[in-house]
């Protein structure tokens, strides 16, 4: 296949990468693109020698041009920059899979791009389905395009189903590890440090979504995703807390049975499984025939039933304290703008409180006063996102001053 990945240099670009050595007679490199991390896009530039390198913006350009003349890479990609060149990597690179992991909002427009490709899409950025997943969705089934997850909680639902549709469920259950804080009231959030919500304790994560599971609003993203990509109403969507992060998601069927997948903390399983579907690659060294294809196998850690067999449990979230949970399910309800709404407003009060300008509980008051501010609308195009995420971004900066007097 040839692939395009987006967010390149974030953690699961990186796990991308990870795989295409793994396997380089399964996957080619056809773009590369990040924002300002060009140091290091460059050697994998430099070793993959996609067609197409996308980043930020014209000083990012003249690094990158910089390095991989210095690196000897002869002839050098087409260097682009900028939200056009993100749109071009994904859509324009002669890619047939996007993986689009691009942080934030700036991921809808580059994934929008691929749908209407008719591209496959391995999808790990929430946004674009919270933002945007009304339009998105309808115009994949128009434009042929197929959506693969790449979160492990939408990507366990898509193995477990194998195929069913969604007449056949009775629940999903997406289990969530509860973050640094699980059990912690809302005045212990309170004095939470930077630092401490920036280290999860079972997933290595970007900060941005890091940040999100510490208040759980990347839980509530995941069930507005999951109404999108199965189909289904949000009172058949369910969380459950699952602190070993070893079941990714729980499937209930009409006739009571439930399906379980499980597996190590590691998203290079899900990536593999969004880009090898219905295939699944052999990851580890006892797999069976690895004479048939040339990999080296990965070093990932190893499921072992016995290590928990009788420590796992589940509980139920505690939507009071992290009340993020509740306000993406009533933004996924309410539909139309109020998730978009939702998501730009936290994406902007996540980076004031990471800058050090707000506190950790700050993050969820100003998203709701934004909710408040901006009342919901039907959602009738792509350019009404974009401007609605620049006026929740602005309303999100002057509301912090409040908070900081």
């Amino acid at each position: 296949m040839k692939l395009a990945i987006l967010g390149a240099t974030g953690s699961i670009g990186q796990s991308a990468l990870n795989l295409a050595e793994a396997f380089p007679d399964k996957i080619e490199i056809s773009a590369l693109a990040c924002g300002r991390k060009v140091g290091l896009l460059a050697p994998a530039v430099a070793r993959h020698r996609p067609r197409v390198a996308a980043v930020y913006g014209p000083e990012e350009c003249g690094q990158l041009r910089e390095i991989l003349i210095d690196l000897g890479v002869n002839p050098l990609p087409e260097i682009l920059c900028g939200p056009e060149g993100q749109i071009s990597a994904a859509a324009q690179s002669g890619a047939d899979v996007v993986l689009s992991a691009i942080a934030g909002r700036a991921g809808l427009l580059p994934t929008l791009a691929s749908v209407r490709a008719g591209l496959t899409i391995a999808l790990a950025n929430k946004e674009s389905l919270v933002c945007g997943g009304e339009l998105i969705m309808p115009l994949a089934a128009q434009s042929g395009a197929e959506i693969r997850p790449v979160d492990s909680e939408h990507s366990a639902i898509f193995q477990i189903l194998g195929g069913l549709s969604g007449r056949h469920i009775r629940r999903l259950i997406l289990t969530a590890s509860g973050g640094p804080f699980r059990g912690l009231k809302l005045e212990d959030l309170e004095k939470v440090t930077v630092e401490e919500a920036l280290s999860h304790p079972r997933w290595s994560m970007g900060q941005k979504i890091t940040c999100d599971s510490a208040t759980m609003m990347t839980k509530g993203f995941e069930l507005i995703e999951a109404h999108h990509l199965f189909n289904l109403p949000y009172d058949r969507l369910e969380v459950a807390v699952h602190p070993q992060s070893v079941v990714h998601s729980i499937v209930e069927y009409h006739d009571g049975s439930q399906m379980h997948q499980a597996g190590p903390t590691d998203m290079r399983l899900s990536i593999a499984y969004a880009l090898s579907h219905p295939e699944r690659w052999p990851l580890l060294p006892q797999s069976p025939n690895p004479g048939l294809v040339n990999y080296f196998p990965l070093e990932l850690p190893r499921y072992a039933f016995n290590q928990w067999h009788g420590h796992l449990t589940f509980e139920e979230p505690d939507r009071e304290t992290f009340r993020a949970l509740a306000l993406a399910e009533e933004a996924g309800r309410v539909g139309g703008t109020a998730p978009a709404i939702l998501c730009s407003a936290n994406e902007e009060a996540v980076d004031l409180f990471i800058s050090g300008a707000i506190g950790f509980t700050d993050i969820i008051r100003l998203v709701e006063q934004v909710m408040e501010a901006l009342p919901a609308e039907a959602l009738t195009s792509i350019d009404q996102v974009v401007a609605l995420g620049h006026e929740a971004g602005r309303l999100t900066k002057s509301f912090s001053l409040d908070l900081r007097r």
